[in-house]
């Protein structure tokens, strides 16, 4: 039952206790922190952040000769992935299309990725952004981002 003045977007019905609706807009938040790392690091290299990237040292070995040319791109994707989680978690129908967008894009470089440079990483990132992005676009999910409340009114 909702107290007056409270909107149906926050009754159990709605996606929001959801593990799966929880985890994906985490990840949004989660890559956008990374991408902001990554920004960093590459706008202002020989700092201590740049420990980090012995997580992942080929990325680090080929993004950083770019510098600025990918740098600029990152806070780019890092302020998409903010937007498209806080757009997720408020169930708004323009942060469902976003986040949509981002992992379909991310698919497609997986998918160059598994045909020209890697097949083992890319074959993984293909299926885990091939299965979020069914999980995504189910039509349980997608409800969760239809009426007034999540297209911006009410």
């Amino acid at each position: 039952m909702t107290s007056p003045g409270s909107s149906a977007r926050n009754t159990p019905t709605h996606a929001s206790s959801s593990a799966g609706f929880t985890a994906i807009g985490g990840f949004f938040f989660f890559g956008c922190v990374m991408a902001t790392y990554a920004a960093v690091t590459l706008l202002h290299p020989g700092t201590f952040l740049d420990r980090a990237w012995v997580l992942n040292p080929r990325a680090h070995t080929e993004l950083t000769p770019l510098g600025r040319v990918v740098g600029f791109p990152f806070l780019v994707l890092a302020v998409l992935l903010f937007l498209a989680g806080v757009g997720w978690f408020r169930r708004r129908y323009w942060g469902w299309i976003l986040g949509v967008t981002i992992i379909a894009i991310n698919l497609s470089g997986d998918l160059v990725h598994f045909a020209f440079r890697d097949r083992l990483r890319g074959g993984v990132g293909v299926v885990i952004a091939g299965a979020l992005l069914l999980y995504m676009t189910r039509p349980a999910m997608r409800r969760h981002f239809s009426g007034p409340a999540a297209t911006g009114g009410g």
